[in-house]
């Protein structure tokens, strides 16, 4: 059973959130909270596997209160979908920096917000990586948040900085393996290696820390009538 916790200013959202996410046969509402301040204490209480947080909230917002949860939790984190208007907002960007593992438009239909709970219960990220990516590259040079990390990845090795490098460019766990000709499961160990040493605790830190410290460099729009290619 996954074990939710709910926070938004907005009883009714609240509401109808906690009925969608009980009828599930799998998923548990364990507590709600109306700020992030009443979400911290409710976190460390209940010890969800999941916590919905809203971004923009009075008291104490979505940001500073992932940041007070994960930093609370130690070594055993619940993860925090953030709950947004829009997906291009500095407040999600800041989100990601703390440690959030994702995010989720508030005007997305019932399955996929179920679909969400059970991602990043599995320890993965919601969105895919091209997704972060564009987050990372529209906030990078004016967000006022930013991750507490060393001045350069010389704690890297060079396969830890080169599997780093693939990962901020948008590629699976599963293409980068078969890009570098390893296991998916060596991809893991050099991906977790390098979160270990650079003391993060989620994908899209990691992400975040590629572009801030320069190892990836953000890329120019596609031209009309083309996708762009990381």
């Amino acid at each position: 059973m996954t074990r939710v916790l709910i926070v938004d200013d907005q009883a009714l959202v609240r509401a109808g959130l906690a009925a969608l996410i009980n009828a599930a046969p799998d998923l548990e509402v364990v507590g709600q909270a109306c700020d992030g301040l009443e979400a911290v204490a409710l976190a460390a209480s209940t010890r969800p596997d999941v916590l919905l947080m809203d971004i923009r909230m009075p008291v104490l917002d979505g940001v500073m209160a992932t940041e007070r949860i994960l930093h609370e939790a130690g070594g055993n984190p619940c993860a925090i979908l953030i709950l947004t208007t829009f997906d291009l907002d500095e407040y999600v960007y800041a989100a990601l920096c703390a440690g959030a593992s994702g995010f989720l438009l508030k005007e997305s239909p019932p399955e996929r917000l179920l679909a969400a709970i059970h991602t990043v219960a599995a320890g993965e990220m919601l969105f895919a990586a091209s997704v972060t990516r564009r987050l990372v590259e529209a906030y990078a040079q004016q967000s006022k948040a930013h991750v507490d990390i060393p001045a350069d990845l010389s704690a890297l090795t060079a396969r830890e900085a080169e599997v780093l490098r693939l990962v901020a460019r948008g590629m699976t766990n599963g293409e980068i393996a078969e890009h570098l000709t390893v296991s998916e499961a060596t991809v893991k160990t050099h991906l977790n290696r390098s979160m270990a040493k650079l003391n993060l605790s989620s994908r899209a830190q990691a992400v975040v820390v590629a572009y801030e410290t320069g190892l990836v460099t953000p890329q120019r729009s596609a031209p009309a009538g083309g996708p762009s290619r990381p």
